[in-house]
């Protein structure tokens, strides 16, 4: 089990957190995740998953929910 959390830029609003979270839900081996918003500014993203995930497959299923960035 892994947990790691993302700092990520572009989410205004509770629509923007429930898009980035069903969006990381389906990468492969994903269980949890918890975002912390700060409209406007950088929010917490907590992924808990089975296995490390690529940093990559993050900011593709960002970027797949919105205009949603990694910092």
């Amino acid at each position: 089990m892994t947990t790691n959390t993302y700092s990520v830029t572009g989410m205004t609003c509770g629509h923007c957190a429930s898009a980035v979270t069903s969006e990381l839900k389906t990468l492969d081996g994903v269980i949890d995740v918890a975002v912390e918003l700060v409209a406007g500014g950088t929010s917490s993203v907590t992924v808990t998953s089975t296995q490390p995930l690529d940093q990559a497959q993050v900011a593709a299923a960002l970027d797949e929910a919105g205009d949603y960035q990694l910092t």
